[in-house]
C-alpha cells in the first residue's frame, strides 16, 4: 500500500486546465475509449485530435493506463481523483493559506462564500465523522 501511494505522489505533475477537463471525464466514464469521454465534455467540446494528444499525455504523465482493443487504445486511471484531490487541495492550502485550513474556512466565510449554516454542517462532519 505505501509503494502505491508514493508511486502516486512521486508521478503526480499538475495538471493543466486541459487535462483537468480531461481527467474529470476518465473519472466520471471509468474506462473508455476518446470518443466517451469527448461526449461527457461540457461545451466548448476540444476537437477530437486535441483530446487524443492530451489523453496522451496523461498517460505519458501516469495519470492514465491504456489497453488495446482493436484498433483502439481504452484508458483508465492509474491515479484515484481523491487521491487527486487530496494532493493538489493540501498543496494549495499549503501555498495560499500558510498551510492553514483554518484560515481557508476564514477565507471564505470574510468572503461571503460559506453561510453559518454550511459552517454548522462542516462542524458537525468534523465532530461526527461517521455520520
Amino acid at each position: 500500500m505505501f509503494s502505491y501511494i508514493y508511486d502516486i505522489f512521486v508521478i503526480m505533475e499538475k495538471l493543466t486546465l486541459q487535462e483537468e477537463e480531461a481527467m474529470l471525464a476518465v473519472w466520471q466514464i471509468g474506462k473508455g475509449f476518446i470518443k466517451d469521454f469527448m461526449d461527457v465534455l461540457p461545451e466548448p467540446k476540444p476537437p477530437y485530435t486535441t483530446l487524443a494528444s492530451t489523453v496522451k499525455n496523461l498517460e505519458r504523465k501516469g495519470y492514465l493506463v491504456s489497453e488495446r482493443f482493436a484498433n483502439a487504445n481504452r484508458y483508465s486511471a492509474k491515479v484515484k481523483e481523491t487521491e487527486y484531490k487530496k494532493r493538489f487541495m493540501s498543496g494549495f492550502v499549503n501555498n495560499y493559506f500558510q498551510s492553514s485550513y483554518k484560515e481557508l474556512v476564514a477565507f471564505f466565510a470574510k468572503d461571503k462564500k460559506i453561510s453559518a449554516e454550511e459552517l454548522k454542517e462542516i462542524i458537525n462532519l468534523i465532530e461526527n465523522p461517521e455520520k
